[in-house]
Order: C-alpha cells, then sequence, then structure tokens
C-alpha cells in the first residue's frame, strides 16, 4: 500500500470509530466527496487538512500519518537511540538485540523511514559481529528500496566494505563503481569520497595498482576542493594504503600521518583507532627499527577499538599486526598470543586474514622450534588460500607461505606455493 493509501485507510477507521458518516466529517470545510476521494488513497491531503481531519476526530496527527500515537512515536525514536548508542559503545550483542527487537514492532510498519534506519542499524551491528554474510543480505534488501541519495550512497559504503572484508572484491568494485563509475555521478561530496576510499582499498586488495593509483589522486584532489576533515581522512588515509603497495614507504607515512592527525581533531573514536592501528602496521614495514614504537600504537589501538563499534574483523586484524610487531622484536610467544587471540574472533569467511594469520603462526612456532606446529599452520594457509580468487593480497600469501616452506624443508610444497602466487599475479 502506499503512503496516501494508509494515510486514508487510518483516516476511514477512525471515522468509523467515531461513528461519523464522511459527510459528517466532511462539514462544514470539505465536501464529503472529498474525504471519500482521501480515505479511497485517490488524493492526497494537504498538511493543513490532514491536522484538520485529526481536529475532528480527536486523534493526534502522529497516528494519522505514521500510524502510531505521538508517545508510540517517541518511545520508538528512543528505542532506536539506545540501540545506536550500544553500537557506538562497542556492545555489539545488545545492540544487535535492541535493532531486532525494534524491527518486529508492528507500529514500523507504517514508519519507512525509521524502519530503515533501523535495518541500516541491524546490519552493521551483524557486521561487527562478524556475520557478514547476514549483513550482506540486510544491506542488499536495504539498496533495493526507495531513499534519499545520501543513505543509498551510505549503504553502499557498507555493502562495498563487507563485500571486501568477506574477500568478495569483485561484488566490492562492482558496488562502488554503480554509483561512481557512471556518467551521472554527483560532484563529490565527503560521502562520495569515503565510497571512493572503500572502493580504492578494494581496487588494492584485487591487485588494479594502476586504477588504485589514479584514484587515489582523484580523491585527494577531491578531498583538496572540498577541505573538510572528513574527505582529508578518507583521501589520505587509502593514499597511504596505496603509496605503501607501490614502494613509496616514507610517502605512504606521510599521508598517513596526516590522516592521523585530523582524524585525532574529529573524533569518531571507531575510525581514530582503525587509523592508529593502520599507521602503527605502516610504520612497522617502513621502519623496523621502530618495531617497540609501533606496537605500543597498536597496543592503544586494540584498547580503543575494543571500545568502540569496531567489528571483530577490525579486532582481529589489530592483533594479527600485533603478532607481526611481536615476530620483528623477537617475541615469538607474545606473537602467538596475539594470533591465536585475533583467530578466535574471526568469521570463517574471512579466509584471506585467516590465512595471514596462520602463516604467522607458523613462522612464531618455527623460532620456537616447533618444527610440527609450524609445518601444521602453514599447510592451514594453503587450504584457506586455494578456495580464494586471484587477487594482490592472495599473492602475496602465497608467496610468503611458499618462502616459510622452503626454510622448513617442505621443497615439493613450496614450489607449488610459488606457481600459485605467480597464477595470482597472471604470469
Amino acid at each position: 500500500m502506499t503512503t496516501s493509501d494508509l494515510v486514508g485507510l487510518r483516516i476511514k477507521t477512525v471515522r468509523r470509530q467515531r461513528g461519523l458518516s464522511q459527510a459528517q466529517l466532511a462539514h462544514p470545510e470539505l465536501s464529503d466527496s472529498y474525504v471519500s476521494l482521501i480515505e479511497s488513497g485517490k488524493r492526497t491531503p494537504t498538511p493543513a487538512v490532514l491536522e484538520l481531519l485529526a481536529q475532528k476526530l480527536d486523534c493526534s496527527l502522529s497516528y494519522l500519518v505514521n500510524g502510531v500515537t505521538a508517545e508510540q512515536m517517541e518511545n520508538i525514536e528512543l528505542a532506536l537511540g539506545y540501540a545506536r548508542l550500544a553500537l557506538e559503545n562497542g556492545e555489539i550483542s545488545e545492540a544487535r538485540t535492541r535493532f531486532a527487537e525494534l524491527l518486529a514492532d508492528n507500529n514500523l510498519t507504517g514508519l519507512t523511514k525509521v524502519r530503515q534506519d533501523t535495518e541500516f542499524g541491524l546490519a552493521l551491528a551483524t557486521e561487527a559481529a562478524g556475520d557478514l554474510d547476514q549483513a550482506i543480505s540486510i544491506l542488499i534488501r536495504l539498496r533495493e528500496e526507495e531513499n534519499t541519495p545520501e543513505r543509498k550512497i551510505e549503504h553502499a559504503i557498507a555493502l562495498c566494505r563487507v563485500y571486501r572484508d568477506s574477500d568478495r572484491l569483485t561484488e566490492a568494485v562492482e558496488v562502488g563503481e554503480q554509483l561512481l563509475g557512471s556518467p551521472s555521478r554527483p560532484a563529490w561530496t565527503d560521502l562520495l569520497v569515503e565510497l571512493g576510499a572503500t572502493l580504492l582499498s578494494a581496487y588494492l586488495y584485487r591487485g588494479d595498482m594502476l586504477r588504485a593509483r589514479q584514484f587515489a589522486a582523484e580523491l585527494l584532489n577531491a578531498a583538496d576542493i572540498l577541505g573538510t576533515p572528513r574527505s582529508i581522512v578518507a583521501a589520505c588515509w587509502n593514499a597511504a594504503l596505496v603509496a605503501d603497495s607501490t614502494g613509496h614507504g616514507e610517502e605512504a607515512l606521510t599521508f598517513a600521518e596526516r590522516a592521523l592527525a585530523v582524524q585525532s581533531e574529529s573524533g569518531q573514536p571507531r575510525n581514530l583507532a582503525r587509523m592508529r592501528n593502520m599507521f602503527g602496521g605502516l610504520l612497522l614495514r617502513v621502519r623496523p627499527h621502530q618495531a617497540r614504537e609501533a606496537r605500543d600504537i597498536m597496543l592503544r589501538a586494540a584498547e580503543e577499538l575494543a571500545q568502540t563499534s569496531a567489528s571483530v574483523v577490525d579486532l582481529a586484524r589489530c592483533q594479527v599486526e600485533l603478532a607481526r610487531a611481536e615476530i620483528v622484536l623477537g617475541s615469538p610467544a607474545k606473537a602467538i598470543g596475539h594470533v591465536q587471540a585475533g583467530k578466535e574472533l574471526l568469521p570463517g569467511n574471512v579466509r584471506a586474514l585467516g590465512a595471514e594469520a596462520d602463516l604467522l603462526t607458523s613462522r612464531a612456532h618455527a623460532a620456537l622450534g616447533n618444527h610440527a606446529e609450524a609445518e601444521m599452520h602453514v599447510h592451514s594457509v594453503r587450504d584457506r588460500l586455494t578456495p580464494l580468487p586471484d587477487s594482490r593480497r592472495v599473492a602475496g600469501t602465497w608467496y610468503a607461505a611458499a618462502e616459510t616452506m622452503e626454510q622448513l624443508g617442505e621443497v615439493d610444497e613450496a614450489v607449488e606455493a610459488y606457481r600459485r602466487a605467480l597464477a595470482c599475479t597472471g604470469l
């Protein structure tokens, strides 16, 4: 039913409950034929007419418009606010429960915007809980509905991100390019730059380096024109990733430092913590002699992430980066502890990050002289990578696994892993 149909049905229902005819309700301001057209959904009453009818029917205007009383509307908005607050504070399970309970409320039937906001909140909470397939299902359903341009972009950002984290890179790119690759794409906004940054990370994971470099420059130019903290953070953050991936480590650190500085001033605890973790990992790769400082940065990020709406993938990624730092610092036992904590959080369908975690575990056990354990975990790397489509990220992990297998004396397995790494790059 359309909004006009629903409004007309409510007017008709209340009129009959009051024992009034259409003529009695209409007199003297309106004609009974006009009331009939409204009740049948063939006319949409103006706000002034709706207010008049609410007075005549002795009911709230909120009920005629939304199907709920003012008190019910206040309770719904309060419940939605509590659910959002729980998500922001990192109380993921409670947030997911609150969003789901609110969606089960029949009063949301006529409240399209509120219902869509609640479903989007549930999608974010579901993503944060690690149920990425379910989050994708919710987001796809939302994208099929009519919505504001801004909300459509927000849904696309989330869907592109979840596809990327699920290693479904083709779908991630398709979602981003549907909006950003269109000839009728609107002028850049903060939201579009954020979508562009998410799309850029999918290009990087997939290995589209030429497109990634070109797009990074485009996003930086857009951010400079907008001059907003939100756009600057998104563009610089991902420009750092591109620079790092193309061997320009010091340039990457410069971009990352700028993004971190702006993010520190503008709040948003979850993104600040994610940025801090990325910066720590970047510092470790570019300046390994500062591994202790990098580890301390990531330890702080881990504490901050635990107090926000960060997803389990974000939390696991932080533990994996901490494990890298401990290996560089010569503490393989601590590295194993961090990797184990990360793997306990990871959803089963996040295979690429899981493979990286297994590889670090193998190297840590090898450093401790646990040859059998090292072999077992490097074989797990192979098992996780085999089902994944070819990508730059997968190629890098295959190559690292091959090096580890060679060091463990598994020559035949190493040769096969090197072959898989080459195949992923198209060679």
